[in-house]
């Protein structure tokens, strides 16, 4: 069987690519199992310390889901678990880029969704066109498409179906960065390598932070952001970034 993932390593950043070009990328059972595969590989005890995702090619990130993986599923329980991707991807603990080099549609589009920091080409296209044949987003589209833009603009292209050119994704929020197509890996590796010079443990503490502080109150947010805070204290990063920080040299963070 031939492998629809691509993986890469550049030092500590890990290169995830969609392998599909021929079938724009679209999203199978086999993606899904092969991205669970990595995410299992890719542990907190990695060395891997920032991960691109990108799609094969320069038309699509990802098209959605292929349209045979529909007969192959006897209900919809079955279908939702084999072909979940942005619950895995949005589970890694390390920050993660999606390289958007070409358009993302429906699921593919919720791929990018579950990443941390989304950088575009100018020619990519943003759609959930599900509605339009009878279904509705499965893989987080309607959860976290409107904390990044908003109900109102998330309503539009939910239940409307609206696509949005990148210059629209970056005004509202949808996309981090907008760059040439030729451009948007060398971007997405600039600021991988800018990442990876980080503290890890801190990086890591940060995106906790973040992601699971906006499902709770200010005050249990203050408390967690404290809490982790604490954790830092403990670790070796800290005093290496503080001993760097006073002899006015790049700390060598370890990860611990």
């Amino acid at each position: 069987m031939i492998d629809q993932i691509k993986v890469e390593k550049d030092n500590s950043i890990g290169i995830i690519t969609l392998n599909r070009p021929d079938q724009k990328n679209a999203i199978t059972s086999q993606i899904a199992a092969e991205l669970k595969e990595i995410r299992s590989e890719i542990g907190f005890g990695s060395e891997i310390n920032v991960i691109i995702l990108t799609g094969e090619g320069r038309d699509f990130f990802s098209n959605g889901v292929d349209g045979s993986e529909y007969s192959k599923f006897t209900n919809a329980e079955e279908f939702v678990s084999k072909l979940s991707t942005a619950s895995t991807m949005g589970s890694f603990d390390r920050p993660t880029i999606a390289a958007i080099n070409g358009d993302a549609i429906g699921q593919g589009l919720e791929l990018a969704l579950a990443c941390d920091i989304r950088i575009a080409s100018e020619s990519a296209r943003f759609a959930m066109p599900q509605a339009a044949q009878g279904e509705m987003a499965f893989d987080g589209g309607t959860q976290r498409l409107p904390r990044l833009i908003g109900r109102t603009k998330a309503m539009e292209m939910i239940l409307l179906g609206r696509t949005v050119d990148s210059d629209e994704a970056l005004r509202t929020g949808l996309v981090n960065r907008v760059v040439e197509p030729d451009e948007v890996m060398p971007a997405a590796l600039e600021m991988a390598r800018d990442l990876s010079a980080k503290g890890p443990i801190s990086l890591r503490y940060a995106k906790e932070a973040i992601h699971k502080g906006l499902d709770m109150t200010l005050e249990q947010g203050l408390r967690l952001e404290a809490d982790l805070y604490f954790l830092i204290h403990s670790t070796e990063d800290r005093t290496e970034g503080i001993k760097a920080f006073r002899d006015k040299k790049k700390p060598d963070f370890k990860g611990k």
